[in-house]
This record gives C-alpha cells, structure tokens and sequence, in this order.
C-alpha cells in the first residue's frame, strides 16, 4: 500500500467516524426530544429486574390492553380506554422493548442480535407485572401483534376471556417485505436504526399513520399524541422489527394449540385490512378455536378499536357475559 493510498484510507475513516458520530448526536437529541414530548402515562412494576410501564384506570372486571406493532399505551389512552374504564378495571401495557417497558431478558438488549421476544415471553412479563397489580382472571384484549401475545396469554395463564382485534395470530403466506428483514437482523439492525431515528421526517411519519388507518382517516390529533418519536428511537426500532421479523414461527406453534383453546373468544376485524388481513388470519382462527365469535367490519381497515369503537367495547362486553364476571 503506497503512502498515498494509506492516507486516503485514513482520511475515509475519519469521515465515516464523523458520519457516524454526527448521525449518532442527532439521535440522541431526537431521542431525548421525544422522552419530554411523550413521557410515561402510568406507573412502573418490576418483574425480575426489569421494569414493566401500565397505566391503569377505572373500576369493574379487569381488562388488559395489549398494543400492537410500533406502538405503546398511547394507542389505547388516546380515546378507547375512556370508553371502558367506567364499567372496567382497565390495565395498559407497554409491551417489551417498546414505550417505556424494558426488554424481557438481558439476551435481547444487544445492537446486534436478530433474536426477540416471542408472544408467549411477552405474556408470561405482562401477567407477571398484571400480578402484582392484582389482576387474577382479566379479560386480555390485544390489538394486531398484540394479539398474538393475548392468545399466548389465554393459552399459558389465567383469563375470563380474550378480545383478538386485528390480530396476528396465524401464519401468513410470503415474506415480511424489505424494511422488516433489514432491520430483523443482527447488522442491519445495529446499522440502520440511528439513520432512522435521526433523519425520519414527519411528512413520513404521517404517511405512515394514514397507511396503517386505510382505507379509512387517523383520527384527528391522533399522530401528535401517540407518540411516533418514541417507536422510532433506536432500541424501539430494533425491538419492533426483531419481533415481528421473528413472529411467524410462533404463531405456527401457538395455532397447533388453538384448538385446545376453551375461552370464550371474541375476534374483531375489518374486511379491508390489509395490513393483518382477515382471511389470513381471523377467518381461519375463528374455525380453530371452539369457542369463538367472529365479528367482520365493512369496510373498515386495520384499527377497528379506533374507526368503529363500539364494536369493541361490545365485544368486550359479551366476553363478560360469557364468561360469568359481568
């Protein structure tokens, strides 16, 4: 290597380290940024050294709430949990890795492992926190991801019932697309996310939020209290997309034990979903399971809870009724 060539190489390490460092400076700020902006809504448990973050509200039959992909307990206290916590004990869960709960184990903290929590990790961390919170018998509600963690729920500890609301629950035909396996693995996901979190625009953020609400609007507001900047800071980005990525191994397990499944179950999803599509995933969940009622909304895309509320609190309500504790 000639002196000259051994200079360039030095001077383009040097430019990358400061690529690197201004990238990584600005995370920190957006990061921090989006801690005062969305701080935590509820108290913290622990549960083996780990802390868990729920919100909890109201009075009646307990009612779990667990969140989907990319989100935290936003999505339910945005709206929803005001519509239940008059006749429910409701408890709000940020599920591992994203909002404000921890991971579930010291394995999946690294930048560059391609492993996460499986649904039945989340459920086991979520009823150990739910536990000390003094819910015994809840009625678990998971939305998209979420319900895939409330059937593990259902399967491996006590529950009245379940409420599955555009879940993700069975196996899915293809692949996850790009983005899902680039930030699932153990480089791409070490590698990617400070770009992300530092140079994410709002025009796609909101791009973003109206993709997951189509075919029908995010509410008004909804974008601005959520929290985006929270999903989108870098240990949140890998969680999300490590679980997902990991996600369909799982739920093949889990559906060979549906049918062992006796809990009243209620499913709620749209017919123009197509994010978690219905007859992928509910249509075929529903023939599984031995005590379960299907209820499709017209027209209606991914976020039921949100677009048509009252068939969720209805749901809900008929769980109660089944299963004796209403």
């Amino acid at each position: 290597m000639t002196a000259a060539t051994k200079a360039l190489s030095v001077l383009a390490l040097l430019l990358l380290a400061g690529c690197t460092a201004l990238v990584d400076n600005r995370a920190d700020k957006r990061e921090a940024q989006a801690i005062e902006e969305w701080p935590p809504l509820g108290q913290f448990v622990e549960v083996d050294g780990r802390r868990v973050h729920a919100v909890v509200t109201g009075s009646g039959p307990d009612l779990v709430l667990i969140h989907g992909a990319s989100g935290n307990v936003r999505d339910f206290t945005f709206d929803f949990v005001n519509r239940v916590k008059d006749r429910y004990r409701v408890i709000v869960f940020d599920r591992p890795g994203l909002g404000y709960t921890d991971r579930a184990a010291d394995r999946y903290d690294s930048a560059f492992t391609n492993t996460a929590e499986s649904p039945a990790e989340q459920a086991a961390m979520l009823n150990a926190a739910a536990q000390k919170l003094g819910v015994t018998n809840p009625i678990v509600l998971g939305h998209s991801y979420g319900g895939s963690v409330a059937m593990a729920w259902g399967l491996n500890h006590p529950a009245a019932g379940l409420v599955i609301v555009a879940g993700a629950t069975m196996p899915w035909p293809g692949s996850l697309g790009a983005s899902y396996t680039v930030l699932g693995s153990g480089l791409g996901g070490a590698v990617v996310p400070p770009f992300v979190t530092a140079f994410a625009t709002e025009e796609t953020i909101n791009e973003t939020i109206e993709s997951i609400f189509a075919p029908n609007p995010a509410p008004a507001g909804y974008a601005q209290y959520v929290g985006p900047g929270l999903t989108l800071r870098r240990e949140s980005l890998r969680a999300n997309a490590r679980q997902v990525n990991t996600l369909r191994p799982h739920v093949v397990e889990m559906s060979e034990r549906y049918p062992s499944l006796t809990l009243p179950v209620e499913l709620i999803h749209g017919d123009a979903d197509t994010t978690v599509p219905l007859d992928v995933h509910s249509r075929p969940l529903d023939k599984l399971l031995p005590n379960s009622t299907l209820t499709v909304l017209p027209g209606l895309g991914h976020m039921p809870h949100h677009i048509a509320p009252q068939a969720t609190v209805d749901a809900i309500n008929r769980v109660a009724r089944r299963a004796g504790v209403r």
